[in-house]
């Protein structure tokens, strides 16, 4: 399986795609005006789980340094311009996703 995720800012969606089959669309929250949410390609190099803090129950880190998905400890926050450039997800959704997903997993950000 050549599972991929495609991020759109404007849209504030999440896709996972296997090659070009959509799997799954989420809803997500991305970064504010000052702390946007760096577009470009990368990769998922590292899980955590429970990571505390405002991360929720998972973290997945991104190659650009500092960056990732996560879970939240705000639902309410997903589908806002919100974070510190970070793609943040529902709890349940960010889990169910990092299951689908392995690390070294592309990353596609765009607007």
């Amino acid at each position: 399986m050549t599972t991929w995720i495609d991020v759109s800012v404007s849209k504030r969606q999440l896709k996972l795609y296997n090659a070009s089959v959509l799997l799954k669309t989420y809803p997500i929250a991305v970064g504010k005006m000052l702390t946007p949410t760096p577009t470009g390609n990368y990769i998922i190099i590292n899980k955590e789980y429970n990571p505390g803090g405002p991360f929720g129950v998972l973290w997945m880190g991104l190659s650009k340094p500092h960056y990732g998905i996560h879970g939240t400890n705000n639902p309410s926050s997903i589908g806002k311009v919100v974070s510190h450039g970070c793609i943040r997800m529902l709890n349940d959704d960010v889990t169910e996703l990092s299951s689908l997903v392995p690390i070294g997993t592309n990353v596609y950000i765009h607007r």
